[in-house]
Formats: structure tokens, sequence, C-alpha cells
């Protein structure tokens, strides 16, 4: 009875983190994919943002994950995306120590009446941040069924006797916490139920340890198939767990020690633990994270570019069959897709870095798209006459996204590209709140551009429905933007003044891009009568 309560009890708590980390990203997953874009220019940048990202997910996983997509994609760099784990891991030790305060069980009534109120309401922000309100008062009263259930095992006689033999064995004692750590795939729920028992001082540590490790290791799995920058981040960041753990091990005991008289409010010693590790992890290893970074590099050398330039799915045979010859073209279209999201990202590298050579890769990328543009059009115009109907509505819509993507292409080569090379060819700086203001809207931009691909691909309404949400959304931001140039040149700023039409420009130019990407749910939201024919009001 008692393993099923502690089971049941560890389930609700996994239950109320999953609600929590799905409940934030609904309302805020674009803001919070964005603090990690636009907040990695510096180093303490960077640390906040997983910081405050992993705060709002209750998730270091989910956060490590988001980095390793960014780094996949050329958006943040090696050692920023080391620093974003390092505040990401902090960040589960602080929810731990919220977690743990006395009385706080109290909120999970409230909590969950509100987040049930919210979650009745429309919109997005307010369902998703009422879903996270219940999974926050899920996880309180997990809490304390947790602390009901191991409650026997505290006076047990059979725990009495096998603890001082794990106390003896460490480093049993720290595989075993990993695997606990991984089989809940979350470092947070082992270490708030290691908290919960009575264990040795030096035994609890080595326990916090072994969560923090088996932690580590499952954003690991889930990047095993990703590109070698994502897996470097993932890799390096168990390796860092893993050192931190070796140096912290032998010394368990009087880590132990001095913990108990730190005056730190409303925690135990295993959240204690939890908090200064990760604390001491961060600053201790943030000034080798350059070298740790080119290190694995070395390990992890990147994947092969694929020569093949040309269609990989218009087959001629498939032509006979419609539905085969639109799922190649769609496949090839995706191809487009991805070769656009590399023209976006070299191009925000080299606006980033002040330097023009990430560039050069973005024409070569252009007349690959034109390429595979026109090998689409002319493949989809020879379907054979069996096509249905439905068949043939799903071809315009390949075509016409097809299209969009060319157009976006151009509108990088033509207009960003040039921009850019503008800005580093002048020497041009733009003031701190417009480089933000610009940073921002390329993260945007990219987040919009792999919507747009799931949207293409799966067809979702909702998804639809978002984007094109967002895409209002950016109208609104490249206007204030404008709005707040404008200001700073009425103040006189010498850097907006330098920087003005070019500012201008490319935010017109990301705008435009996000218009071209948005298209694609026009067609899905179209077929449920939820587009209107204009924008104008009604007299």
């Amino acid at each position: 009875m008692t393993i099923l309560q502690l089971g049941g009890a560890v389930a609700l708590l996994l239950f109320g983190l999953g609600q929590t980390r799905d409940g934030m990203t609904e309302a805020f997953g674009i803001r919070l994919r964005m603090a990690l874009g636009v907040g990695t220019r510096t180093g303490p940048g960077a640390f906040l943002s997983g910081l405050v990202t992993t705060l709002g997910l209750q998730s270091s996983t989910a956060t490590a994950l988001l980095a390793a997509s960014f780094a996949e994609r050329g958006m943040i760099r090696g050692r920023m995306a080391q620093i974003i784990l390092l505040g990401a891991n902090l960040g589960t030790a602080m929810t731990a120590w919220l977690l743990s305060w006395g009385g706080v069980g109290a909120l999970a009534p409230v909590l969950l009446l509100v987040g049930y109120v919210l979650g009745r309401r429309r919109g997005a922000v307010q369902t998703g941040i009422g879903r996270a309100l219940i999974g926050l008062g899920l996880m309180l009263v997990s809490l304390e069924l947790l602390d009901a259930a191991v409650a026997p095992l505290r006076d047990s006689a059979q725990l009495a006797a096998f603890l001082p033999m794990l106390d003896a064995a460490w480093p049993v004692a720290l595989l075993m916490a990993a695997g606990v750590a991984f089989l809940c795939s979350s470092s947070l729920a082992a270490v708030l139920l290691v908290a919960q028992l009575s264990l040795p001082p030096g035994l609890a540590v080595v326990m916090v340890l072994g969560a923090n490790l088996g932690g580590a290791v499952i954003p690991v799995l889930l990047t095993a198939g990703l590109g070698a920058a994502a897996r470097r981040l993932t890799i390096g960041n168990l390796a860092i767990r893993m050192v931190g753990c070796l140096l912290a091990l032998p010394l368990a005991a009087m880590i132990a020690a001095l913990l108990q008289i730190l005056p730190l409010p409303a925690s135990g010693l295993a959240v204690k633990a939890h908090l200064v590790f990760n604390l001491a992890l961060a600053f201790g290893i943030w000034p080798f994270v350059g070298l740790i970074s080119r290190l694995l590099e070395r390990w992890v050398e990147d994947e092969e570019q694929d020569p093949q330039l040309g269609p990989r799915w218009l087959e001629e045979d498939a032509l006979k069959t419609p539905i085969l010859a639109l799922a190649g073209a769609s496949r090839e279209v995706l191809a487009v897709g991805d070769t656009i999201e590399r023209m976006l990202n070299q191009t925000r590298l080299a606006f980033q870095q002040n330097d023009p050579a990430p560039l050069a890769e973005v024409a070569e990328l252009e007349n690959r798209v034109d390429r595979r543009q026109q090998e689409i059009k002319t493949y989809l115009s020879r379907l054979g006459s069996q096509a249905t109907e439905d068949e043939r509505r799903r071809a315009i819509t390949i075509l016409d996204y097809v299209i969009n993507l060319e157009h976006v292409g151009d509108i990088i080569d033509k207009g960003l590209a040039p921009e850019v090379r503008k800005k580093v060819g002048l020497g041009l700086r733009f003031s701190t709140e417009g480089y933000q203001e610009l940073d921002r809207m390329f993260v945007m931009t990219q987040e919009n551009l792999r919507m747009a691909q799931t949207v293409f691909m799966t067809r979702d309404r909702e998804t639809a429905r978002r984007l094109v949400e967002l895409k209002v959304e950016i109208r609104n931001v490249e206007r204030q933007s404008a709005q707040r140039h404008l200001f700073r040149l009425r103040e006189g700023l010498a850097a907006s003044r330098e920087t003005s039409s070019l500012h201008l420009d490319i935010l017109r130019d990301l705008k435009r891009i996000n218009a071209h990407v948005a298209s694609v749910a026009h067609p899905i939201l179209d077929e449920d009568g939820l587009l209107v024919e204009s924008r104008l009001r009604g007299s």
C-alpha cells in the first residue's frame, strides 16, 4: 500500500509538471523561445534566459531541447548555449526551493480554482495560464501526498537496516538516484522525493548529485537524432554534471555539514544541496565554457553536407499515382523551406556578428531555391488526368506555398542580405534598443517559418490559426518598432540617425517575409470559413 501511495504521489507530481509546462508553452511559448533567441548576446543574458525559461516551463529538459533546436539552426553559438543550460539547471533548483517552502501547500486550492476559471475562458494566453496554475496546484497537492506516503517509511525497520548499507556505498546510491531521475524524466521530481526521506546527511547529498546526473541523461537521448550542434550541447551538459558529481562525491559529508549551518530559509538539506550544487557548478564552470565548447567541436564533428542539390523526391513513376506524386512534391517543398531557413539563419548570424562571411552562402542557396521551385512547378504540371478534384486542390496549395517560399528567398537575397552587408561595410552601429528590436523580429520570423513548415505538413487548423495571429502580432511589433525608432530620432541619438533607413528597411523586409510565410495557413482556415474577404469594416 505504501509503494502504491508513493507511486501515485510521484505520478501526480509528474502530471502537474507536465500540465504546467504545457500551459506555459501554450500561453507564452513564442515569448519564451524569443527570450532564448534574443537573450544570448551576452553571457549574463544567456544565463538569465535559461533561468527564466526554466522557471516558466518548470523543466530544464524542455529548456535544453529548445536551446538544442536553436543551436542546431545556428541561432545560438555553442558557448552561449552551454551558459543557457547552466541557468536552466539553476532554474530547476530554484523551483524545488520555492516548492519546499513551509505552508505553500495551502495555496493549492486557490491555484486550482483560479486555474479552472481561467481555463474556461477563450484565448490561448488565458487558457494556458489556467492550465499552468492547475499544474502548480496539483504539484503542491502531490507533495502533501508524498509526505504522507513516506511517513511510514521513516519508522520502517527495513529502511533503517538498508540505509547504513547504502550510506556505505555512495557510488551505488548516486547511480540509484540517477536512475530514479531518469525514470521520472525529471531531476526536480527525484530531488523532491529525496527531500521527503529521512536520510543520513552525506547520503542525502549523494542522492541529490545522482538526481542531477540522471536529469542530464534525458536530453542527450532526446537529441541523439539531431545535428552535431544540438548533440554537443546536451553531451556537454551531461559532461559538466558528471565532473561536478565526481568532484563533490568524496566531499559529500563535509558538504552536508556546511549546508546544515547555511542560513537558507524554508528548505531541507536535499533542497539546499540541489540549489548550492547548481550555483557552484554554474559559476565554477562559466570561465571554462569556451574551452568546453571547442573540445566538443573536435569530439562531435559536423556531418558532411549532402552534395546532391537537385530534387530528391520528384520521381517520374509516381506521376502515374497522383497521391504519391503529391507526397513527393510536398517533401521537396519542405526541403525548400529548410533551405530558406538556412538563408535566414545565415543572414541573422551576419547581422549579429557584424561579419559578411555567412552571407556568401545566401546567394548560392537562393539559386538552389529558384531551381527547385521551377522543378516542382514543372513536375506538378505533369500530373495525370486521373487526379481527383481534391488532389488538384492540394497541388495548387503546394504550388502556392513553394511560390511564397521563393518570394521569401528573393527578399532575403535581394533585400536583407544587402542591407546587412551595408551595415557591416559602412561600420554602422544600431542603438542598443534598435538592435534588440531587429533581433527580436529575426527570431520571431525564424520561429514563424518553422511553424509554417509544420502547418504545411500537418494541416492542423489550430496551428494555422496561431500562425495567422502571429502575423498580426508581428505587424504590430514592426509598427511599434518603427514608432520607437522615430522617437529616438527626435531625441537626437546619433546611432539611430545613421541607421535610420537601414532599420526601417530591415523591419519592412522581415514583415514581408512573415506575410508570405503565413499564407500557408490561408487555405486551411478558408476551408472552415474562418477567413474574410477584406479587412474593411462593414458600413
